[in-house]
């Protein structure tokens, strides 16, 4: 049985990898103050670079009165909302969903049931097409969500950019001849035939 690989979906919301790709700047311009600190620079310096204990000092110094009233205790509850959806929001959507990189083909669904066809058939299928052409001694394919690639060993060194494109062109004959819609077919080259490596010369 094939080991199947997993795949990680990427969330489409490029607003989360924005705020962590600042979030991962602050973290490494505030550990670059605090080595500063380590090496015993002077703290007013690091602090007029960094404002890191001007920070400390003003929420530190906060109190309930600096809250007080009603125009300010709304608007602060507000914005905890608002940030707490949003932010909760982008959090869900950077989750890693992985999956299996082979799933079955579906190809029809209607009221009666559907059609599936295994990612092993699609591969036999474009194994079989990729032999067809005599230099082409074996093949193997790997059908995955994206693409399907097929990895042929060729009889002669000659003609090798030639075979590759004749190759890909059956696997997508056969393909279309079956009501399978092609997606991206690659066609690499594996291997030489070694019982013909004297042409490699």
């Amino acid at each position: 049985m094939l080991r199947q690989r997993l795949r990680e979906n990427v969330s489409p919301v490029v607003v989360g990898r924005f705020i962590t790709f600042l979030f991962a700047l602050a973290l490494i311009w505030y550990g670059a103050m605090t080595v500063l600190l380590a090496v015993k620079a002077s703290p007013a310096t690091v602090n007029s670079i960094s404002g890191y204990r001007s920070a400390f000092d003003w929420l530190a110094a906060l109190s309930p009165g600096d809250v007080d009233g009603s125009p300010a205790r709304p608007i602060i509850a507000g914005a905890g909302l608002v940030a707490f959806l949003l932010f909760g929001y982008l959090a869900y959507k950077e989750i890693p969903r992985p999956h299996f990189a082979r799933r079955d083909l579906r190809l029809v669904t209607d009221e009666r049931g559907e059609v599936r066809v295994e990612p092993r058939a699609i591969e036999r299928l474009a194994e079989t097409a990729a032999q067809e052409d005599p230099s082409v001694t074996d093949a193997t394919g790997r059908y995955g969500d994206d693409d399907l690639v097929v990895s042929i060993t060729v009889r002669r060194a000659r003609n090798v950019a030639t075979t590759l494109r004749g190759a890909r062109e059956r696997v997508i004959d056969a393909l279309h001849d079956h009501d399978i819609p092609a997606g991206v077919v690659n066609v690499t080259l594996a291997h030489y035939d070694r019982r013909h490596k004297r042409e490699l010369s």
